[in-house]
């Protein structure tokens, strides 16, 4: 098996253009970054497969794409401006903040024991920190557990003195529920339905040095499933998603044996949750939550019916009214980014060279297809671009043609990049009308016509 650090992930994302320190011109702010050419591309298929899988390809799911901003009385009513809190702890001497769930969980994982620490009390939090002698990450005393509010705040309004709190949002679910009765009305959708959208959401986070896994603004895809809780059982709702968001990650490429299914402990669950379960991937540093379904009962439109006053019922066929509940899956899509980096990350030796690749399932890989001449020849050039706009017309991704450096660097940077097959021009090509397609994970080269390769890479992508 590979071994490799995080590290390891973060120098190839930055050296081929996934992910970048964000403002780095300017010295970089913590938990911040920016996505380059080839991450864009990677995040962007695995939205484009999410939405095809739970939106496009059902008929009972709506998407949408609500406002960041918010009326900020929608955080009152959700509960978020209360209980969305995070744990921080301060180091005595650097002055430093930490999540002290975070602290409190590194600390027991190094001695070989797993303890979640997210929901328990302060005060409890605070005495374990106590009795363990847990220092900070320079090794200092750490201050007692404080909660502050992870919703970021900011002002509205034209006149200065008189603007209003606002709040980017924290997570994009209340959009879902705010157009509940919009759904509704416009659509009469029989129960149960659902209503779906990926977009950003924003945390005042604090902990470093997890690359893209936990982050001041990121990605997520969601959807609210509304049903009656007279006719379906929330228990059978909830198992049937929990498969599907499963299924997805598989879909993804994400390798089996490193997810597992973690249920919250009851100190651990949401203000608004009954039960939620993560689905945790195997990380250097841990298994951590990547996607999670939740069962959020009629919490959210029942109290936006309180602090509203608008009827969010539902009727049935007999005329009774009622609120519908929620089942919730939640996809974590800077997240995933993360993980299939580490999952894709691979290195073997060719002719005692290390060679650095990344299987990443042809779905999601941003680059589909390169192209190169064999050799800067005028006519193997004019072979090659045409058999790259043939296939940019053709076959749907993003197609690369390249014939700077090499052949040997020029494969060594696709498989960098993740490209699963390279095709290559020869002066052979001039005469028979054939290529040569390189496999990036066996490496086996193959030939074929070239009036067949469009196809050819349509079937193997698909």
């Amino acid at each position: 098996m590979t071994q490799f650090t995080l590290e390891d992930i973060i120098a190839l994302s930055i050296r081929r253009g996934f992910v970048w320190p964000g403002s780095d011109l300017y010295g970089g702010l913590a938990n911040t970054y920016d996505y380059g050419p080839y991450g864009v591309e990677l995040k962007e298929n695995v939205r484009k497969i999410w939405w095809k899988t739970f939106i496009q390809d059902r008929n009972d799911l709506f998407g949408i794409d609500s406002s960041i901003l918010l009326n900020p009385v929608v955080w009152e009513a959700s509960g978020h401006t209360t209980c969305f809190n995070e744990t921080v702890v301060e180091d005595k001497v650097t002055h430093k903040r930490y999540r002290a769930d975070h602290i409190i969980e590194d600390y027991f994982s190094k001695k070989g024991n797993e303890l979640k620490a997210d929901g328990l009390p302060i005060e409890e939090m605070t005495q374990m920190i106590k009795v363990e002698n847990i220092k900070s990450p320079d090794g200092n005393e750490l201050s007692d557990v404080k909660k502050i509010s992870a919703l970021f705040e900011t002002k509205i309004g034209v006149i200065e003195g008189e603007k209003n709190r606002a709040y980017l949002r924290g997570e994009i679910a209340q959009g879902l529920f705010l157009n509940f009765k919009n759904i509704v009305d416009t659509f009469h959708p029989q129960l149960p339905f659902g209503i779906g959208q990926a977009g950003k959401a924003f945390r005042n986070e604090f902990t470093q040095g997890q690359f893209t896994f936990r982050t001041l603004e990121f990605d997520l895809m969601e959807f609210e499933y509304f049903f009656d809780p007279e006719k379906d059982k929330w228990e059978k709702l909830f198992d049937y998603w929990r498969d599907k968001i499963f299924k997805f990650a598989l879909k993804l490429g994400i390798s089996k044996d490193k997810l597992r299914w973690r249920s919250h402990e009851p100190f651990e669950l949401s203000h608004y949750s009954k039960r939620t379960d993560d689905l945790e991937y195997k990380f250097p540093f841990g298994f951590k939550e990547i996607f999670a379904c939740a069962y959020r009962t009629d919490f959210d439109l029942a109290n936006h019916m309180k602090h509203t006053g608008k009827d969010l019922q539902y009727t049935r066929e007999a005329g009774e009214k009622f609120v519908p509940h929620v089942v919730e899956p939640t996809f974590g899509l800077s997240r995933v980014l993360t993980v299939l980096l580490m999952d894709a990350y691979s290195e073997d030796e060719i002719n005692g060279r290390k060679r650095v690749f990344l299987k990443l399932s042809p779905s999601v890989a941003p680059v589909k297809t390169a192209v190169f001449p064999l050799q800067k020849d005028e006519k193997l050039q004019k072979l090659a671009k045409s058999i790259y706009t043939d296939l940019q017309n053709d076959v749907e991704g993003t197609i690369e043609y390249d014939e700077s450096g090499s052949i040997g660097k020029r494969y060594r940077r696709q498989d960098e990049i993740g490209t699963p097959f390279c095709i290559t021009v020869d002066f052979d090509s001039l005469d028979d009308k054939k290529v040569t397609i390189r496999d990036r994970d066996t490496l086996k080269q193959e030939r074929i016509g070239i009036e067949s390769v469009g196809e050819w890479i349509k079937k193997k992508l698909s």
